[in-house]
C-alpha cells in the first residue's frame, strides 16, 4: 500500500446520489484492502450514507452538488468527509423534536468512537462546510 492514497466524487445533490456515493466508497475501500462485508466496511457504508444523506436533505436546494473525499494518510488514518456548500453546520435537534430524523449525527458520531475515531466539521471557504469522519486504518482492515 502507498504511504498516501486520496480519491474523491462530486455528485448532484439528490436521492439517488446516495447509494452512489455508498457504493464509490465500498469499491474504494475493498481496492485499498478493505474487504467487504466486515464490521468496519458496513461501518463506513453507514457513516456514508447518513452524511451524504444529509447533503441532500438538510441544504433545502442551495447546494446542488455535494463531494466526497476519502484519504488514507501516511499515519494510517482514514478520512472520509463530505462537502456541501450550505453554510448550516450540522446539529443534533433537541430530544423533543426528534421523531422521525434528527439522530444521524449522533449515530455517525458514535460509530466513529466505537473504531477510535472521531468527527470533525471544518468550514470552507465559499461557506460551506466539510463533515469529516476520522478513523484508524488499523481498526479498518
Amino acid at each position: 500500500m502507498a504511504d498516501h492514497q486520496e480519491a474523491s466524487v462530486t455528485l448532484p445533490s439528490e436521492p439517488a446520489s446516495v447509494p452512489v456515493a455508498r457504493r464509490y466508497v465500498a469499491d474504494l475501500l475493498t481496492d485499498w484492502g478493505l474487504p467487504a462485508g466486515t464490521d468496519t466496511a458496513e461501518t463506513v457504508r453507514l457513516v456514508v450514507s447518513e452524511l451524504t444523506t444529509n447533503a441532500v436533505l438538510h441544504t433545502f436546494g442551495r447546494s446542488p452538488t455535494f463531494t466526497v473525499d476519502i484519504a488514507l494518510d501516511f499515519d494510517e488514518r482514514l478520512r472520509i468527509g463530505v462537502t456541501d456548500s450550505h453554510p448550516r453546520w450540522p446539529k443534533r435537534l433537541p430530544a423533543a423534536v426528534q421523531q422521525d430524523n434528527g439522530r444521524g449525527m449522533v449515530i455517525i458520531r458514535s460509530l466513529a468512537a466505537e473504531c477510535g475515531g472521531q468527527l470533525s466539521v471544518t468550514p470552507k471557504p465559499d461557506g460551506g462546510k466539510t463533515v469529516w469522519i476520522t478513523l484508524p486504518w488499523a481498526a479498518a482492515a
